[in-house]
């Protein structure tokens, strides 16, 4: 099974889940149907985000600790400084 299948599989199986809670289907107290289950889809996309973003400023944070990605990358903002004064573009 490929990553794109997996993921696939997986967001059906959560999906057809919420749907069949939201439906009633899967039966609950009504305060848990009636108040928690209609914002599931937003509090999982927040958390969601919220995991996607510590992800994000830890990689900012450790980049410093990958030197090759970091020289190269240094590198690479020289050639293109070099590249723009050439072109008589004031880059600092």
């Amino acid at each position: 099974m490929t990553r794109a299948q997996q993921t696939i599989s997986i967001g059906l199986l959560v999906s057809s889940l919420y749907l069949a809670c939201f439906l009633r289907l899967i039966p609950f107290s009504t305060k848990v149907q009636d108040e928690i289950i209609p914002i599931l889809p937003f509090w999982a996309l927040v958390s969601f985000g919220s995991y996607l973003l510590f992800k994000l400023g830890l990689g900012v944070f450790t980049f410093k600790d990958v030197p090759e990605a970091y020289r190269e990358l240094m590198e690479e903002i020289e050639v293109a400084r070099k590249d723009l004064k050439g072109k008589g573009i004031d880059v600092d």
